[in-house]
């Protein structure tokens, strides 16, 4: 069993980095807002659940089971097939995400008029394709260190990423202010494409130190370790592509909705960019803690599983889960005395702070979900996951068609906060049994 030590180092150093990322980021959202207003950061958002989708598609089951399968790999002492299976991930991930890039640019038009809803998307979907054969690579190189439990190679290239993505954006917007003309939103697209590319050149060049690409293989030593992978990651893709399509068909409502409530295009996209690059960012920001401590838990748990140490395994679990409750209610009660001066200091917008108040009664689900959520998959129960998210997810959609028309956004920010308990009572249900089959008390406490 991995070590607790080893849990709490990998935990830190991704927390970390998790918080100057997100620090960085925070601000660099505020600058956005700020340069290219309300309207434009709510265009710039509405790519994201295209981006989102082609990610999951390519990398996201991928990522997950490779860090599985390498932690499973490396506690039976078979560090050759853990090569393997990162070779076979990146030959995977890469090829899928080449085809992506045609299909985006092939296509651009059409899913900005027809999905989207505003044909000012295309040009933003076009750069930000580029971006995904490189987040394909850093994706699979993060998904073995994870399985090594070896953190620093994901927090560090995760820094490079955000400072170089916003290093780019913001001198790109100044040198072009400067020369005269409009900077477009257009720009913030192409900075995720720099950003992938720079942490892509660092994962690689530290991957290249650590392994050498296995000599000598054959069929036979390709089949063991690519059907172990494809077998964990094809319901995983699954589980994500379904989940991502569905935040996609979400986010892509929210404006369609709000137009529905009575409000005119420019008034729908503000307030969509208000809520997903103002409100949600801020709720979201503490969450570097609770996803660390995702990221290292799962190959944690699988660690402790293959060992046979149904108790330590628990204990992780229990631990885990408890930490981040506790966060969540800390955060709570910060957001629930602070949203509105936070709204109005840090993006002048009163609408900003309404929102905070109100989603910051998700922070203790939320946080607490991250943790029971990566134990399910680190158990290997990825079946249990993607049909609590599906119903999860389920319940969002119903609050953006049925209820945004009749009571506006408030009402869907009411929706996220039911989704999100539901998947907190049910990831608790699922665990509790599997602590009855285990005969572990600790899982049931």
């Amino acid at each position: 069993m991995p070590s607790k030590h080893t849990l709490v180092r990998g935990a830190f150093i991704l927390t970390a980095a998790g918080f100057i990322s997100r620090f960085m980021g925070f601000f660099f959202r505020i600058f956005l807002s700020h340069a290219f207003g309300e309207e434009n950061v709510g265009l710039y958002q509405l790519i994201f659940p295209v981006y989102a989708l082609c990610h999951s598609i390519s990398t996201a089951g991928i990522e997950t089971a490779l860090s599985r399968t390498v932690a499973r790999k490396i506690s039976l002492s078979r560090h050759r097939e853990a090569k393997t299976a990162l070779f076979i991930a990146l030959f995977f991930t890469v090829s899928l995400s080449i085809l992506e890039i045609i299909l985006i640019q092939q296509n651009a038009t059409f899913i900005a008029g027809h999905f989207l809803g505003d044909i000012r998307c295309s040009e933003m979907l076009v750069i930000i394709s580029y971006a995904l054969p490189c987040a394909a690579v850093h994706c699979c190189i993060c998904g073995y260190s994870f399985g090594l439990q070896k953190a620093e190679i994901p927090a560090v290239s995760q820094l490079i990423e955000q400072s170089v993505r916003i290093a780019f954006v913001v001198v790109t917007f100044l040198l072009i202010r400067e020369s005269g003309s409009i900077p477009s939103v257009s720009i913030a697209a192409a900075g995720i494409v720099a950003g992938e590319f720079f942490s892509l050149l660092y994962s690689w060049r530290v991957l290249a130190k650590l392994i050498r690409c296995p000599a000598g293989l054959s069929f036979s030593a390709l089949k063991g370790p690519a059907g172990e992978l494809f077998r964990l990651s094809l319901p995983l893709t699954a589980n994500r592509s379904a989940v991502t399509l569905l935040q996609s068909v979400e986010a892509a409502s929210i404006p369609a909705s709000l137009k529905l409530y009575g409000m005119s295009t420019p008034e729908a996209l503000s307030t969509y960019g208000v809520l997903t690059g103002m409100a949600l960012p801020c709720i979201l920001f503490p969450s570097a803690i609770t996803s660390s401590v995702g990221t290292v838990l799962m190959p944690a748990v699988t660690k402790a599983q293959a060992d046979g140490n149904s108790s330590g395994t628990a204990a992780l679990i229990r631990k885990a889960a408890g930490s981040c409750f506790l966060l969540g209610i800390g955060c709570c009660l910060f957001f629930l005395f602070t949203g509105p001066y936070l709204g109005n200091l840090l993006f002048h917008s009163p609408a900003a702070g309404k929102f905070i108040l109100t989603l910051a009664w998700i922070c203790p689900f939320l946080y607490t979900n991250t943790a029971l959520i990566s134990s399910i998959n680190g158990l290997g129960k990825t079946g249990s996951t993607f049909l609590i998210n599906t119903l999860s997810l389920g319940i969002r959609i119903a609050s953006v068609f049925l209820v945004i028309p009749r009571y506006g956004i408030v009402g869907y920010l009411w929706g996220l906060l039911a989704s999100q308990g539901v998947v907190t009572v049910l990831a608790l249900c699922i665990l509790f049994i599997l602590g009855k089959k285990n005969g572990s008390s600790s899982i049931e406490d």
